[in-house]
């Protein structure tokens, strides 16, 4: 039992370590330049007036829930999660499941707004639907994937943020981190803005 404990522990710090950021082409690039370029993004369009959209199924649904309100709250950023109940019963009893994220995305989405697209198997044909409706509507796309490295959602984001594991519990719980770490960087480098 012991040498399973030291080795959740070890598995999850490599996992952070082999974590992937691809572009629109399927480029890889440096994390560290990856975390930058997207932190800047939102801001750049949150100063135009840009909102950030949270889509995600089951645990990527409450990952979306936090951030949403993190991003508002803590960031200063307009931002929301489209995992309301009724919105989902609605929209799936009405258009069919697969189209949850898509119809919402369509009518509230504008030029200038950011989508954070979050799907352990990259798979989902709903994530995937509400994610070319933000392109339609011409948002700028962050997308968060695992299981497969070839799920169709990798490129589908200006950045794409891989995390090369099967288990849903490490991939949603560095999901998560990769969404702190980018809100963390946006408020500290505010903060370093206004004290300079």
């Amino acid at each position: 039992m012991k040498s399973l404990v030291i080795d959740h522990k070890k598995n999850f710090i490599d996992l952070i370590n082999e974590i992937i950021v691809s572009d629109s082409r399927g480029e890889k690039k440096d994390i560290f330049d990856g975390v930058e370029a997207v932190c800047n993004v939102i801001k750049q369009q949150a100063l135009i007036g840009g909102k950030v959209m949270f889509i995600g199924n089951g645990g990527s649904a409450a990952i979306s829930s936090h951030m949403a309100i993190d991003f508002w709250k803590n960031g200063g950023i307009p931002a929301i999660a489209f995992n309301d109940g009724p919105l989902l019963t609605c929209i799936g009893n009405d258009y069919g499941y697969e189209h949850i994220f898509e119809k919402p995305v369509a009518f509230y989405a504008k030029q200038g707004d950011v989508m954070i697209a979050i799907s352990s198997s990259g798979r989902s044909e709903n994530i995937i639907n509400g994610v070319n409706a933000a392109i339609d509507k011409g948002c700028t796309v962050i997308t968060l994937s695992g299981f497969e490295k070839n799920n169709p959602l990798r490129n589908m984001g200006l950045y794409n943020f891989y995390v090369p594991s099967g288990k849903y519990g490490p991939v949603e719980v560095v999901h998560q981190y990769i969404c702190h770490w980018i809100l963390d960087v946006i408020i500290e480098s505010n903060l370093n803005k206004s004290e300079g």
